[in-house]
């Protein structure tokens, strides 16, 4: 079970009971406006995302790290990070990022301060190497996040996505290991 402590959050494993909070999160249209893919629109299709994920926490391959982001005085519910594994190597796991949290809690700076506590344990404790992430080139608030925490630039691509009824320009960004450890974290 991962339980981790950040300043002011604590980032851990998703718990059957998380649902409601979970729901809120995966449907709600502001927050999923950049994910639509992964956007539930019914408590069945949140209830199997969430039982997805629950059931990959003890699997010895672990491919799945969604994690919940709540608050670490209150409990509240902030929202989810975590990476899915790529690709295992000699050198160590190759994973794609993601996090998303709910409007409320945005502009405080809590996505960082997770992202920050998750690259510590995926290359101190997990055995990644390498993280790729990116986003939709006009969604400047995760762009800066992935900047703040140290993720070098690696291309942008335009027109390559079908979002929103048009073809819109993303961005991909990357930290390898060494990059992590040569940073002032």
């Amino acid at each position: 079970m991962i339980h981790l402590a950040a300043k002011r959050l604590v980032i851990r494993d998703p718990k059957l009971s998380d649902f409601n909070n979970w729901h809120q999160l995966m449907s709600d249209p502001k927050t999923m406006y950049y994910l639509q893919d992964i956007q539930t629109h019914a408590e069945d299709e949140t209830l199997m995302n969430l039982q997805e994920a629950v059931r990959d926490i003890s699997n010895p391959n672990r491919e799945k790290y969604f994690l919940v982001i709540e608050l670490g005085e209150s409990g509240d519910f902030v929202g989810s990070i975590g990476y899915t594994v790529k690709t295992r190597t000699p050198a160590g796991k190759i994973v794609h990022l993601g996090y998303f949290i709910l409007p409320k809690h945005h502009n405080k700076d809590y996505v960082t301060e997770a992202l920050k506590e998750l690259l510590r344990f995926a290359f101190d404790e997990d055995n990644v190497y390498r993280i790729e992430t990116g986003c939709l080139a006009e969604n400047y608030a995760s762009e800066r996040v992935m900047q703040k925490c140290g993720f070098i630039f690696e291309g942008a691509f335009k027109e390559c996505e079908w979002h929103d009824g048009k073809m819109k320009d993303r961005v991909s960004y990357r930290l390898l290991k060494y990059e992590y450890k040569m940073s002032d974290k």
